[in-house]
């Protein structure tokens, strides 16, 4: 019946395990939809012909019916309505929240390309690779105007707006080859933004890992280091806790930041990035507002790594699950506006 349905409305492959519940409630609602339009459509045919002119009488006669049938047509209306809802806000919400251990791809638009950025390997322009069989999140962001991130196989489509960050995530079945398009007109090149997802199987996955790491191309948050030590950042930025003229990065990421307006904020992805590109945006308590901003200096692939190499500097208990600590003058903070070298 999938197969078949899949087939009659032209859907491209279920290449990824949201795929597959996402269009049977496409199939719902296409099947319920027409129904309704059948019921209403014979019923109206029926009017046509029960009460149509006749010789000798001009008026239509009155129609009556019970009160208890047009509450059940219009209780039978909403609660469809609300059914649809509820269903498609559950697949939303496990659409966006990723499955813990993800695969993490920082994706990049720009006019008139696709830029990523895996934290288990290498960068690259046009072509994801990813392994099959396995969650990945991707983090994603544009350069310049609103770009929308298309997989028709996987089912997934995602806005990339500038200075912030969207994510959404999703799992292959199985290896092959997967066209990404741009679904957000964003200009004369519009048409001639795709690239490709590589699905590799596991085994290939990791033989691919390693043969980057080989030639040195691999691991970004071991780049995120060394982009923080060529930018300075670690003058700034201690790595093991202590207090330095900026917050320490050790068990930044995921953490609550005290901000100067009495607000806080979670040191996510968003953050982190708005952090190195407006530092003043968001002051952490505790802290002079003299950290410079980078945009414009740092490309996105070091940005990407500088994010990942925050979010690898973890202690013990918090690899181990323990609540974040809440940043303030002297402890785990954010490496924000706060400080001279930020989050870079």
């Amino acid at each position: 019946m999938n197969e078949l349905m899949r087939r009659l409305l032209m859907l491209p492959e279920q290449a990824s395990t949201i795929a597959g519940p996402l269009d049977r409630l496409h199939y719902a609602e296409f099947l319920a939809l027409n129904l309704i339009a059948l019921v209403l459509g014979a019923a109206g045919l029926w009017f046509l012909v029960r009460y149509r002119r006749r010789p000798g009488r001009l008026a239509t006669p009155r129609f009556t019916y019970p009160v208890w049938l047009e509450a059940t047509f219009i209780g039978g209306l909403l609660a469809m309505f609300l059914l649809w809802f509820v269903l498609g806000y559950r697949q939303y919400l496990g659409f966006q929240v990723p499955p813990g251990e993800a695969v993490e791809v920082y994706v990049t638009a720009k006019q008139w390309m696709w830029k990523f950025a895996n934290a288990e390997g290498p960068s690259a322009v046009g072509v994801m690779t990813v392994p099959a069989g396995r969650p990945v999140k991707l983090i994603l962001t544009s350069r310049d105007v609103i770009h929308s991130f298309y997989v028709p196989d996987f089912r997934i489509k995602q806005d990339a707006v500038p200075g912030r960050y969207t994510t959404v995530w999703f799992e292959a079945r199985e290896p092959g080859r997967h066209q990404i398009l741009c679904a957000e007109y964003c200009g004369t090149g519009h048409s001639q933004m795709p690239g490709e997802v590589v699905v590799l199987s596991g085994r290939d996955y990791d033989a691919w890992l390693a043969g980057e790491r080989v030639t040195g191309e691999g691991d970004l948050a071991a780049f995120g280091q060394r982009v923080a030590a060529d930018q300075g950042c670690l003058g700034c930025h201690t790595v093991n806790g202590t207090r330095g003229l900026g917050p320490t990065w050790r068990d930044l990421y995921g953490s609550t930041v005290s901000l100067t307006d009495g607000s806080r904020v979670t040191a996510d992805e968003a953050y982190l990035t708005e952090s190195m590109m407006d530092p003043q945006a968001k002051v952490v308590a505790g802290y002079p507002p003299v950290m410079p901003s980078y945009l414009g200096i740092l490309e996105a692939p070091e940005t990407a790594a500088l994010v990942q190499f925050i979010k690898s500097i973890a202690s013990e208990a918090a690899r181990a699950g323990a609540p974040s600590p809440t940043a303030s003058p002297g402890t785990s903070g954010p490496a924000t506006s706060g400080a001279d070298g930020g989050d870079r």
